[in-house]
């Protein structure tokens, strides 16, 4: 359970309010990983046949970069406990299509949220008046109603390229890596950057900008964001 104050931003004559220990989320970040392998796997290929196939340019390639504006959620229920890729269901899953299934889950569930959060706080806010300002307010606000604190660096090169840089990213901050087994652990961590990213593509789809959202980690438990804007249509 967590005593931590209400970060901002937040309305608190807002009589529609309503607030959850912040270690919710931290529960709900580490179990939708294992469950979103387990689904997948659980799918046979008939069922998998049966779903709407992703947009174009959402997911494809090598997992972790996001382009498009498709929606997707996915979510089943249950708890689940650690990263297998066996299941009990009838069908096979390759394991590049495995993390592909997994990584659209994971997503699309993030660019869901990250839509209702900026629906919801940056409503009363005046209109931004260029994206830069629009990546401030998610590496200050956004970052800090999330993940309970601010970005630590952002750079960028003008031309639509920002990289958000937290030293110690809090999703991140509480996995153990065994003795001598450093680069299996950030890989495994890779996986859990995939509902931020979404999170942090759908606020921005949110307030009109088109982007795509990769996300690495190198050491644990900092996390390093790379943003590019697309050209509006």
């Amino acid at each position: 359970m967590s005593f931590d104050p209400v970060p901002p931003p937040y309305n608190h004559l807002d009589p529609t309010a309503r607030f959850l220990s912040s270690s919710a989320l931290d529960f709900l970040l580490i179990e939708l990983v294992p469950m979103s392998y387990r689904i997948t796997t659980e799918l046979s290929p008939t069922q998998s046949d049966q779903t709407t196939p992703p947009p174009a340019g959402t997911g494809t390639g090598t997992a972790g970069t996001v382009t498009g504006t498709g929606m997707g959620m996915g979510m089943g229920t249950g708890m689940g406990m650690g990263l297998g890729t066996t299941g009990t269901g009838t069908g096979t899953v390759d394991e590049d299509e495995e993390r592909e299934a997994v990584f659209y889950r994971l997503e699309n569930i993030g660019y869901r949220v990250g839509q209702g959060l900026v629906e919801r706080f940056a409503r009363d806010r005046p209109r931004f008046s260029d994206t830069l300002d629009v990546i401030k307010f998610v590496c200050k606000d956004l970052w800090g109603l999330v993940f309970r604190k601010q970005v630590d660096n952002l750079k960028t090169n003008h031309r639509g390229v920002y990289v958000l840089t937290d030293n110690n990213f809090r999703p991140l901050s509480r996995m153990s890596v065994e003795t001598g087994g450093r680069s299996g652990g950030v890989q495994q961590a890779a996986v859990f950057l995939w509902v931020p990213c979404g999170i942090v593509r759908g606020a921005l789809a949110a307030m009109g900008i088109q982007a795509t959202v990769q996300a690495e980690t190198t050491e644990l438990p900092g996390a390093v964001f790379q943003i590019k804007t697309l050209p509006a249509k």
